[in-house]
């Protein structure tokens, strides 16, 4: 039964974010426009396509104890996603990226979109610890910690086609195992229903779709068993979005071999 229950949030996923597509792509949204790292116009309404489609679909694969608390992280996730795609783009907020961008601007006295992100998932992330009911508080700050930290560490991937897509999709399918496993079944379908139009260049997943993505892969990291490998798994999480502040992902991606392969696999010619 929890197999095909994982098979159905996967075809749920798969289907409704294709529908989605379908949709978004008659619908004229200039708002949503954007230019890609190529000079290539895209839409960013992938991301709204994307971030419902898996938060339905983890809802319907997620174990009962796990149903409300992806609907919250999902959602709202995918809500002040889209508020920082669409404000972080006027021109007073441009500037404000990183976390560098986000504490300036607050000594500005001004409060960036991505500070509402932040607050926004950390705040989804805190009820899906009540809701979730681990344990002890070092439980509840492990789970905080995975879904806001994997939520931002996803959306920090999506500067290339299909990016994060691809390590999406790489993260789900190593934790569909297991009581929780269909938390990653619905995501998964998810993105491969959006992954050919991102690596086509015909949409961006955006602070939207990414964030949304990353924070129900966090909450399925944050049901695994085992404190330690909860903790070590936020240790990793955490030194990689430290260490972007620092390091750009991308120079290190093309300078290594096998990651520039599977970076590049399924994309469009520069």
């Amino acid at each position: 039964m929890t197999g095909s229950r994982r098979l159905r949030a996967a075809a749920a996923g798969l289907l409704a974010a294709r529908a989605g597509l379908a949709v978004a792509g008659r619908v004229p949204a200039a708002r949503w426009q954007r230019t890609n790292f190529a000079g290539r116009p895209v839409t960013l309404l992938g991301g709204p396509v994307l971030a419902a489609a898996a938060t339905g679909s983890a809802v319907l694969g997620g174990p009962p104890g796990q149903r409300a608390a992806a609907a919250v992280v999902g959602t709202v996730a995918g809500l002040v996603g889209g508020y920082d795609d669409l404000a972080g783009a006027r021109p007073e907020q441009v500037r404000d990226k990183g976390l560098a961008g986000h504490l300036a601007a607050l000594r500005a006295g001004r409060v960036s979109a991505g500070v509402v992100k932040v607050v926004g998932i950390g705040a989804a992330a805190s009820v899906a610890a009540v809701l979730t009911r681990r344990g002890s508080a070092a439980d509840a700050v492990l789970t905080v910690g995975l879904v806001a930290g994997t939520a931002n560490l996803v959306n920090l991937l999506d500067l290339r086609p299909g990016r994060a897509g691809k390590a999406a999709v790489l993260l789900a399918g190593a934790t569909l195992g297991g009581p929780a496993g269909g938390l990653a079944a619905g995501p998964l379908g998810a993105t491969a229903g959006v992954l050919p139009a991102d690596l086509g260049e015909r949409v961006m997943l955006g602070d939207c779709g990414a964030n949304a993505l990353g924070a129900l892969l966090g909450l399925r990291l944050a049901a695994l068993p085992g404190r330690a490998s909860r903790a070590g798994l936020l240790t990793v999480v955490t030194a990689l979005t430290l260490a972007s502040e620092r390091v750009s992902f991308t120079r290190v991606i093309e300078a290594t071999p096998v990651l520039r392969e599977l970076d590049q696999l399924g994309r469009r010619p520069a």
